[in-house]
């Protein structure tokens, strides 16, 4: 098997150095989360009524573009497994073939938002009464609002209708509660339900003072802090603009692309638009695991690393191709507290150039939004703004003739190769389980005619183990506590009160259906049936993040939870022989009969009978 498929790395974490709280961690132990809760309120953007006059100012606003956007049907499977393979210690995704991301770039061709312009932030607020009055003319109930936030439902009833004849007041107004409304449901979606916070709605107060913000860059720094928090092992949800998400994914690589039923020969901008409408393709069927296993199997063939080479760009208006070049800036991504670092050094291959290996990336502090209303964050976010006050001395280019090989060579160590597990864990446990079984018969049929006193305490200790394990695994265990005298006598006690209870269902089994009992006792009375069913994993079922395996109606616990690593037994077993005095007795009974019938035969009932014996003994 390869190295990678047994230990997905990293082998080096100076890079991923948060793995241990990545949900990649997670699944590699059996913990699925299942598809993440996608946060987008798109499906009622279309109704609302804009006039002309309304539609121009949202133009002027910057969101002339974001408007056309459709609503797009998400594909939660698709991007929980993309959410998997992103690392917020880099922001990027870590795939097979090389990290990628959604860059500047891609935002302001697949959105038609600006990315160059001034850092969105400004004042913050945590009542909504005052503001909404001053820039929407109205205040919502009490029931529309929490905290700095407004339900989106209280401004699609209020505001989604304005009249021709209405006031230039009015129509700002209502154009405002739109443009909260788009942001809100689009770049902006959180994961609080239907709202959106409030502190947007200065930036709208001047239409032409809003279309010099770069709201591109806001929305990417909003989806890298949506992206980093779903990657967290706790996290269920996901908000941002997922929209931008599943395109991009649709545009670079070959994984639950749809089929389109038009010719997109002629593009139009922006190019989400190209996924508009109805596609053919199977998604029904396909979940989390599906789109894990084909991105753990993804090949340079399947990566389209320039996706916009070949469309013309005479669709593509002229304030965004001139600000196409800030693709490539190293810079900081600024939306209010959300302050994320843009790496196109690790993505080069998206701009056509080689790659090389990146600088070290150092770690910064995300800094949250204070409680308090009225902060003002630029003086929390000075070292922010001063690099995206400089971002265009800081553009990456290219470096000729270079071998990616060293890049390929450095990024496999740094990287986790693979999220899903080559071998699944019922597998992994169900081998485990017929290693102990092996063992079990090998120790039970094994002669020791000619062994000295130790080598036999040694089989037998090796037998005890090992029954004892198989035991365990079908519903008893053993606690040891040597610091409470009280609690062994209690656990004595209640030790033979398990196997006293034991016994009479196995006597109930035997009286009702004595074809079962002798069935599920096959094992016990004939060494040759050593390897029964008995054992073998059925229906597993999710218990906290894990896996319990139902066994003959007895609960048993995946491989971590196993009493005994099957390659430490044999160590485990003379270490311990030499400590024990109840088990020297039990030696001595198989010395003195060491070619008897029942040498070679030990059965799961008489392991318990001697569990029962020896439970002080391993307290001791």
């Amino acid at each position: 098997m390869d190295y990678y498929a047994a230990n997905p790395g990293p082998v080096d974490d100076s890079v991923l150095y948060d793995q241990e709280k990545h949900v990649s961690a997670a699944v590699w132990e059996g913990q699925e989360r299942g598809a993440l809760r996608c946060h987008e309120h798109t499906s009622k953007l279309d109704r609302w009524l804009l006039t002309d006059k309304q539609i121009e100012l949202v133009k002027k606003a910057g969101f002339g573009y974001l408007r056309l956007i459709p609503a797009i049907s998400l594909d939660n499977p698709l991007i929980s497994a993309l959410v998997e393979r992103w690392r917020k210690e880099t922001n990027t995704f870590h795939m097979t073939v090389g990290e990628m991301t959604v860059s500047l770039e891609d935002v302001a061709y697949l959105l038609g938002l600006p990315i160059d312009g001034e850092p969105v932030i400004g004042v913050t607020y945590t009542t909504c009464d005052s503001i909404c009055v001053k820039y929407l003319g109205k205040s919502p109930d009490s029931g529309y609002t929490s905290g700095g936030m407004v339900k989106l439902s209280w401004l699609k009833e209020t505001f989604s209708e304005c009249s021709e004849n209405a006031s230039i007041e009015e129509i700002e107004c209502n154009t405002r509660a739109y443009l909260l409304y788009l942001i809100g449901s689009t770049i902006f979606s959180t994961t609080t339900g239907n709202k959106v916070p409030v502190m947007y709605l200065p930036l709208f107060e001047n239409f032409n003072e809003a279309g010099k913000y770069a709201w591109g860059a806001a929305a990417l720094s909003f989806l890298y802090r949506a992206l980093g928090n779903a990657a967290l092992r706790s996290q269920s949800t996901i908000s941002g603009c997922l929209t931008l998400l599943q395109c991009w994914s649709y545009y670079h690589l070959n994984v639950g692309r749809p089929k389109l039923h038009h010719d997109p020969i002629h593009e139009c901008f922006p190019f989400v638009l190209r996924w508009k409408g109805k596609h053919s393709g199977p998604t029904s069927n396909r979940d989390v695991a599906f789109y894990r296993k084909a991105l753990d199997c993804l090949k340079p063939t399947d990566v389209d690393w320039c996706p916009y080479a070949n469309i013309s760009h005479t669709v593509i208006p002229e304030n965004i191709l001139n600000q196409l070049i800030l693709g490539r800036s190293k810079t900081m991504l600024i939306c209010f507290d959300k302050a994320e670092r843009h790496l196109p050094d690790r993505c080069l291959r998206q701009f056509g150039m080689h790659q090389t290996i990146p600088e070290e990336v150092h770690m910064w502090e995300r800094k949250t939004r204070g409680v308090d209303g009225g902060v003002n964050l630029s003086g929390k976010l000075e070292a922010e703004l001063n690099e995206w006050a400089n971002r265009r001395f800081h553009v990456v280019e290219a470096e000729e003739d270079l071998d990616e090989g060293e890049y390929m060579n450095w990024y496999f160590r740094i990287t986790r190769r693979v999220v899903g597990r080559p071998v699944s864990i019922a597998a992994e446990f169900e081998r485990l389980n017929a290693a102990l079984r092996d063992i079990a018969h090998i120790a039970d049929t094994l002669s020791t005619h000619g062994m000295d006193e130790q080598q036999i305490q040694s089989v037998t200790r090796i037998r005890y183990k090992a029954h004892e394990c198989l035991r365990d695994q079908i519903g008893s265990s053993i606690t040891v506590n040597v610091e409470n005298s009280e609690n062994d006598v209690g656990k004595r006690i209640r030790g033979k009160e398990r196997v006293r209870r034991r016994s009479v269902s196995k006597r109930r089994r035997k009286d009702d259906d004595p074809d079962e009992y002798y069935a599920l006792t096959s094992c016990t009375n004939n060494n040759n049936n050593a390897q029964s069913h008995l054992y073998s994993p059925a229906v597993a079922d999710d218990v906290d993040g894990g896996q319990l395996y139902h066994v003959e109606n007895e609960v048993v616990l995946p491989p971590q939870h196993l009493c005994l690593d099957v390659n430490d037994v044999a160590k485990d077993c003379e270490e311990a022989a030499a400590e024990e005095a109840d088990v020297d007795q039990l030696s001595h009974g198989s010395e003195e009969s060491p070619g008897g019938p029942h040498a070679a035969h030990s059965s799961l009932e008489n392991t318990e009978d001697v569990t029962c014996q020896t439970d002080n003994t391993v307290a001791a």
